[in-house]
């Protein structure tokens, strides 16, 4: 009983201790949540610069384009007809005559032949459908009309 209460008097004499490990989970807690922060802080700033690189990227990508369609649109006009004519005229070239022009005849060449987009097969015949399935109700209703009374007291329909 003395070692007992021996403990509890020693530990009322040392209130510091407590405030100590107060102190101390105060303390773990503010690290934990700096720690927690620090990591939002990361993840929140990386995926800034990635967007902004993103950004970036699209302005890249819309800028080429640009200049994509440009170098097209100078591509179109460099080879047009009259383009194409003007300078053949600068480089000393001119419009041949119809007693200047000679055919070369060059054995086993096959002439290309023009792109067809009609169908050559010929359409194929749908399959016959027998007549009892052709008729309609109507037309069935007639014929039945049509046929002599005895068929009917016979028992035979059509």
């Amino acid at each position: 009983m003395i070692n007992v209460t021996h403990l509890t008097h020693a530990y009322r004499q040392t209130p510091w201790r407590i405030q100590r490990q107060w102190a101390g989970t105060f303390l773990l807690g503010v690290l934990a949540l700096a720690m927690i922060s620090a990591l939002y802080l990361d993840v929140t700033a990386q995926a800034a610069i990635l967007g902004r690189e993103i950004q970036y990227l699209r302005a890249d990508t819309t800028e080429i384009e640009h200049a994509n369609a440009d170098l097209q649109t100078r591509l179109a006009m460099l080879s047009s007809a009259d383009s194409m004519e003007q300078r053949a005229l600068a480089l000393g070239f001119r419009p041949a005559k119809a007693g200047e022009m000679h055919y070369l005849v060059v054995p086993g060449y096959a002439r290309p032949t023009g792109v067809r987009l009609a169908n050559t097969n010929p359409p194929v015949s749908a399959p016959s459908t027998p007549p009892e399935y052709t008729q309609s109700l109507l037309e069935w209703v007639a014929a039945y009309l049509q046929q002599p009374a005895s068929g009917v007291a016979g028992g035979v329909l059509p």
